[in-house]
């Protein structure tokens, strides 16, 4: 018998709800606290092992606060915020320069700073985590924090000639030759890559601070995605620029195209401006039917493309399944269009079968393209953290209670 969208959905956010507090969030309250040098392990390597000297990287820190503040908000459960304040302390305590401003990319495992350099997109992740945390608990102190830091991007990061952000400074706020996020990543001036998360920063600090200066340079970063960023003929994104705007990219990253299309909306759904809503729908819709390209018939999405070699990196990487998830549902929200719901219901039945690791907590990194599961990427780490997956959930449940509000 077909199932009615109230029936799929009150089914996804059972099953959501249960992963959420049963299955990933024990996995960070119970391994990663470091109780001997204070704040949260570095790393758990992909066969669960704590490395207990690994490096403590501020995008893992930022998004177990974002994590634990938006599941404290969600479920009221007093262990959450506790963790969450103890990520909280951690950050404002080891990663804040109180000296040249802004939040150092990584430090030691005993706190100390050990890369000092000031990548906008930490900024942005903290601004992010910040603002949650302000509206889990009322922290003025993080408010302050958020919105310092929005001020020190627009200062230092800002191209007032040719629009949109650089990447990444030294500690000074100088320039830097390598300025990028990790090894796979082009070495250049702008990257779709931040935009995207000073977007997401931006929006999340703006329903907490409806400031002027906020609204004008978020509303700035719709009109980059779709004037620059998205590829007018493809709908996919291009992902490294130089100062000018000109592409210096031939991948196609599917996760990122679903994950634009949803936070796209959001953003322009924040600003509530009729207009702009009209516009990212479309453009939204598009970059969804672009990422939709890389569907699989088991429900997954594959990780990305390259058209200049024409290879094809067929895995399934945890993070991408998640923003699957998410965008086909946010899509479904927007048109009513049941392939969509379908789509994303399909896409969460994948994870769980696939990507959950039952026993050890958590999930995988990824499955790979021969079906076998990746136990040698990390469990946790730099940059496997409890958020594209937590907020998989939180989506998914704040989903279904809409579509019951919508329906009463």
């Amino acid at each position: 018998m077909t199932q009615s969208p109230d029936q799929i959905l009150s089914k996804m956010a059972d099953e959501a709800r249960n992963e959420l507090i049963s299955g990933i969030l024990p996995f960070w309250v119970n391994r990663m606290p470091d109780d001997v040098k204070s704040g949260f392990y570095g790393r758990i390597d992909g066969e669960n092992n704590v490395i207990t000297d690994a490096p403590k990287g501020a995008i893992l820190n930022a998004r177990i606060l974002w994590t634990f503040s938006a599941a404290y908000k969600a479920v009221k459960d007093p262990q959450y915020l506790e963790t969450a304040l103890r990520a909280k302390n951690y950050i404002l305590s080891h990663f804040f320069d109180e000296e040249q401003g802004g939040t150092y990319w990584c430090l030691k495992s005993d706190g100390k700073p050990v890369d000092t350099k000031k990548q906008i997109y930490s900024q942005a992740f903290f601004i992010y985590a910040l603002s949650e945390y302000y509206m889990a608990t009322g922290d003025a102190e993080c408010l302050n924090k958020a919105v310092g830091l929005f001020h020190l991007v627009e200062d230092h990061s800002f191209d007032r000639e040719l629009n949109g952000y650089f990447e990444a400074f030294d500690r000074q706020w100088g320039e830097i030759a390598d300025l990028r996020l990790s090894d796979k990543d082009a070495n250049e001036k702008k990257t779709m890559n931040t935009h995207l998360h000073i977007l997401e920063a931006y929006t999340n600090l703006y329903r907490i601070w409806p400031d002027g200066s906020l609204e004008r340079q978020l509303r700035n970063l719709v009109m980059l995605f779709t004037e620059k960023i998205v590829d007018s003929s493809s709908g996919h994104l291009n992902l490294f620029f130089d100062e000018n705007w000109r592409c210096r990219s031939t991948l196609v990253s599917y996760g990122h195209d679903i994950e634009a299309s949803w936070l796209l909306y959001e953003a322009a759904f924040v600003l509530n401006d009729s207009d702009l809503i009209a516009l990212v729908r479309e453009t939204s819709l598009k970059i969804l039917n672009a990422a939709g390209e890389g569907l699989q018939p088991d429900g997954s999405l594959i990780y990305e493309r390259d058209d200049a070699s024409g290879l094809i990196d067929r895995d399934r990487h945890w993070w991408v399944q998640a923003e699957a998830v998410v965008g086909f549902l946010n899509a479904f929200k927007m048109t009513g269009d049941m392939s969509f719901l379908l789509k994303s219901s399909g896409c969460f039945g994948y994870i769980r079968n696939n990507l959950i690791d039952r026993v050890g907590g958590e999930w995988y990194w990824s499955v790979r393209a021969d079906g076998t599961v990746n136990t040698v990427d990390d469990r946790a780490g730099f940059w496997k953290c409890p958020y594209h997956n937590s907020r998989m959930c939180l989506e998914i449940m704040e989903g279904s209670r809409e579509q019951g509000a919508h329906n009463d």
